[in-house]
């Protein structure tokens, strides 16, 4: 369809360096580790950051740590939504703290953060085992946060988490 190419193609343009394929995300093991440490060392660098100021407005952020035993019990289109909830709400918290942040350091981590999360959920948003497109009517439990290393930590987690088994999971069915 029309919109799923202009959103697989935006999202190759982010990740153009990479040389990133929705199949090839998904198969090779290797570009989800990729994704892991970059994921660590944002977290990481923007704790080295200078006088990073405490969100005014609180960042709402989801909570994703989850059961194994619970998330291998839920169809991919299930885990795909959920992820995308996740997704949006650190895409809008990264944008709101963006507009909060005038140091150059945070203020950099917070753009890379966006953009690779951004990626994330327009990736996603291609991947559908039901009719329609995604909406937002996400359910998702949240938190607020007013720390800036808040936002890297759910991140590094929603990554190493629930994407990477995403990922696994979905690799078993496309990777043969």
């Amino acid at each position: 369809s029309s919109p799923g190419l202009l959103l697989l193609t935006s999202f190759l343009l982010h990740v153009k360096e990479d040389r990133a394929s929705p199949q090839r995300l998904v198969c090779d093991n290797r570009l989800i580790q990729k994704y892991i440490l970059e994921a660590k060392d944002m977290e990481k660098r923007v704790g080295q950051c200078q006088a990073l100021p405490v969100l005014s407005c609180p960042a709402v952020l989801p909570l994703v740590e989850f059961s194994l035993q619970q998330w291998k019990s839920k169809s991919n289109e299930t885990k795909r939504r959920e992820i995308l909830c996740d997704l949006s709400l650190l895409v809008g918290a990264a944008t709101g703290a963006l507009g909060q942040v005038s140091e150059e350091c945070g203020a950099r981590q917070l753009s890379q953060l966006y953009r690779h999360a951004n990626s994330f959920f327009l990736l996603l948003q291609t991947f559908s085992w039901e009719a329609g497109h995604w909406e937002p009517s996400c359910s998702s439990h949240s938190m607020e946060q007013t720390h800036i290393t808040s936002i890297f930590l759910t991140y590094r987690q929603l990554v190493q988490g629930k994407l990477r088994f995403f990922f696994h999971d979905l690799a078993k069915v496309l990777c043969k």
